[in-house]
């Protein structure tokens, strides 16, 4: 496959950025997406330019370090696959591709396709843990729980924190992923000693933050990699104004 990439080249947060045009050739269908800007790296490498800063660890789909937003969609044509799930055979030989990193004000470029998000990091730090000392872990048979609650706590737990949401947002807004961390603990009763101050806190960093507000467009969940949905955030905010009353 011979294929035309504009890549967004980006020194630092300073740097005014611009689209840079690379053609690469010789790409296997069969590679990953991430394996193909391996390769154009490795060729800039030979020639003494400077490689393309991306983010990845797993390549497995379960890190989320992979976010880059590919022909004006988060993760890129596919549904329900990270940037490293995806496969060059998406594409047509003679494409023109266009990659980007994440855009938002809580996210700041750190240099090319590379983003902070450690935005994400600092919601969590505010409450999305169990610190209730519980002694020795309990027989899995001695807390019962409903299955329909189970099965939900865990599709809420299978957000990898991509910052897909966010990206996706005409708002920006994260209130996908903290309605999933909030929900996961929220729906189990090892969570409920802590659920009001959770939110509460929760959210208020999100707001601290710089994320905006969500106007339910879904453009969130289709993204999602995970599918995570959005009645997560419809349970975040009943959690929300409930915890706010009692304040």
């Amino acid at each position: 496959m011979k294929l035309t990439l504009k890549i967004w080249r980006q020194k630092n947060a300073a740097d005014k950025g611009r689209l840079v045009d690379y053609p690469v050739s010789d790409i296997s269908p069969d590679m990953s997406f991430l394996e193909m800007l391996d390769v154009l790296n490795d060729q800039l490498v030979e020639k003494g330019d400077d490689p393309i800063a991306f983010d990845h660890d797993c390549r497995e789909g379960i890190c989320g370090m992979c976010s880059l937003y590919i022909n004006g969609r988060a993760h890129g044509p596919q549904s329900a696959v990270t940037t490293c799930q995806l496969h060059m055979r998406s594409f047509k030989d003679g494409d023109t591709i266009y990659i980007e990193p994440w855009r938002a004000k809580a996210f700041p470029i750190i240099k090319d396709l590379v983003v902070d998000r450690s935005a994400f990091d600092r919601i969590i730090q505010a409450g999305g843990y169990i610190s209730v000392n519980t002694g020795a872990a309990q027989d899995a048979n001695s807390i019962p729980v409903p299955k329909v609650d189970a099965d939900e706590a865990f599709a809420a737990a299978t957000c990898i924190g991509c910052g897909a949401c966010v990206a996706s947002c005409k708002n920006a807004s994260a209130m996908l992923f903290v309605s999933a961390k909030v929900s996961q603990l929220a729906i189990l009763p090892q969570g409920r000693a802590e659920a009001e101050q959770r939110v509460l806190n929760m959210v208020s960093k999100m707001d601290e933050e710089g994320f905006g507000n969500c106007t339910n467009t879904g453009a969130c969940e289709v993204e999602c990699p995970k599918g995570i949905s959005l009645t997560n955030i419809a349970r975040m905010n009943r959690e929300f104004l409930g915890a706010a009353v009692k304040a």
